[in-house]
């Protein structure tokens, strides 16, 4: 009997553990099912009006963790979604994001919730994403200077994986990054008017395995910027954009990266302005934002408002930023593996001065761009077009185990500096395809110092020489060039 009561014990036990076994196995199943949700789950689908999936979407990403969308198919989207820290966003392959104007035409398909108070969010993928602009394309969003049709502004930790868009218009760029730390944006592919990946201020990021065939810039680092361009105004430093292809394409404006600084200073009574200048007052950084025609105006009311924009003496006043920062520009930063096919200018540095934006205003700080290498540059055309126009200070280029062809290096001043400064060249390991003469260095900069260093270079034509022109400025150089071996420094 004591046996028998013993047996029955142990068996109540086993059994008891069975079922604690399968309601944790349970509640486990439970919790993996509730991080990686489908969209459908919410209403996301591809009979769906564009709001009706906009509003299933925006509730699907609301719940966190790791959303899918599962279904190939194209889904009509009729405004933005908000997206929040700590959210995955995955797309399957052959599923399409279509903008629909069905209730006016909007700007972003995703952006982050902190956007639009300026808080950071964290921790943010979207994967395989493929947008149809659909000609829903306009040039202010919700967001002064922010009109990527995928956004992100005040984000760390960000991750954007296979990304495709090949309808982008002339108003909005595909990809638009401000105000940021630590992002990668892999595997893109990017067709269309305007720019492919534009970024704003911020520090380490990557750029790699893109393929651009962009009417604009396929890369535009823009530390400055006209004021619709970015949001906030500072550094882009530390970074590297590698595997990058630049497809040729009939017409073509911009550059395969455009490399913009500026500078600008304190509010005072009387300073005349014009559209996109920028100043500090109050601790922040307020903009003009008037048409671009070329008008200057007189401030004699300082602009002191917290926020948005009010117009004082007939200029409309916009705070960009909470800091009061005084330069922009980009430094430390590798360029690997680029591959030009597209007959047009490979990177400018430069300053805008124009209607629309005057990058630099007299007597601010000078920006120095810093530490730039390029390494492996690829010309795959044959046009005699400029590899680098340089028109802002520069310190330091290096340029390695690249193949030029009648592609040199031209440094030009736009006025805008008394003394762009000394800039050093150093290439090394690079290719010279060109036959017979070539402009290698030209110097357009009145009293600029150039120093140019080459090494390891290999010609690729007996009848190839280099050259450097440098009428106002001042070049030396030691080189292992035909044309440039026995030059004298003095001389240039």
């Amino acid at each position: 009997m004591k046996n028998k009561i013993v047996l029955i014990i142990i068996g109540l036990i086993v059994s008891f553990g069975t079922v604690r076994a399968k309601e944790n196995t349970n509640s486990i199943q439970k919790e993996i099912e509730s991080s990686f949700i489908d969209a459908s789950a919410f209403g996301f689908s591809v009979g769906n009006s564009g709001i009706e999936n906009m509003k299933a979407l925006q509730r699907a990403v609301d719940h966190g963790g790791t959303i899918q969308v599962s279904q190939p198919g194209t889904y009509k989207i009729a405004g933005t979604v908000y997206l929040r820290s700590n959210t995955s966003l995955e797309f399957g392959a052959n599923v399409f994001l279509q903008k629909v104007d069905e209730q006016g035409k909007f700007a972003y398909v995703l952006l982050n919730e902190g956007a639009l108070t300026k808080k950071w969010d964290e921790n943010i993928t979207v994967k395989g994403l493929n947008i149809i602009v659909n000609d829903v394309d306009i040039y202010v969003g919700e967001i002064y200077g922010l009109r990527g049709q995928l956004a992100f502004f005040y984000i760390k930790d960000l991750r954007i994986e296979r990304f495709r868009c090949m309808d982008l218009g002339k108003a909005q760029y595909a990809i638009q990054i401000c105000t940021f730390e630590d992002i990668i944006v892999d595997d893109v592919i990017i067709k269309g008017k305007k720019d492919g990946v534009h970024l704003g201020r911020g520090k380490r990021f990557t750029i790699r395995d893109g393929v651009f065939e962009t009417f604009d810039d396929a890369i535009a680092l823009n530390g400055h910027d006209y004021s619709t361009g970015n949001p906030e105004l500072g550094w882009i430093e530390d970074g590297v954009v590698e595997n990058c292809h630049d497809l040729n394409a009939e017409n073509t404006v911009g550059y395969f990266c455009r490399i913009l600084a500026g500078g600008w200073i304190d509010w005072k009574p009387g300073m005349e302005v014009q559209q996109s200048d920028a100043v500090v007052s109050n601790g922040k950084v307020y903009r003009v934002f008037m048409e671009p025609d070329g008008k200057v105006y007189k401030t004699v009311t300082r602009p002191t408002h917290e926020s948005g924009a009010k117009v004082l003496d007939g200029i409309n006043w916009v705070v960009v930023q909470n800091d009061s920062t005084y330069t922009a520009g980009v430094r430390n930063v590798v360029f690997r593996d680029i591959f030009l096919e597209k007959p047009r200018i490979g990177f400018s540095v430069h300053f805008d001065k124009n209607k629309f934006s005057r990058s630099y205003y007299p007597g601010a700080e000078v920006p120095k761009q810093e530490q730039l290498l390029f390494e492996n540059i690829r010309v795959l055309h044959n046009r005699p077009t400029d590899l680098f126009k340089i028109a802002t200070p520069v310190d330091v280029m290096t340029i390695t185990n690249s193949s030029i062809k009648n592609n040199g290096i031209h440094f030009h001043s736009n006025g805008a500096l008394p003394d762009y400064q000394k800039t050093r060249i150093n290439m090394i390991g690079c290719v010279f395809y060109n036959e017979g003469p070539m402009d290698l260095l030209v110097n357009d900069v009145a009293e600029k110092e150039i120093e140019l260093n080459t090494a390891l270079s290999v010609e690729m034509s007996d009848s190839f020489s280099a050259k450097v022109i440098s009428e106002k400025g001042k070049i030396t150089v030691k080189s292992d060039l035909t044309g440039l071996k026995s030059n004298d420094p003095d001389k240039n």
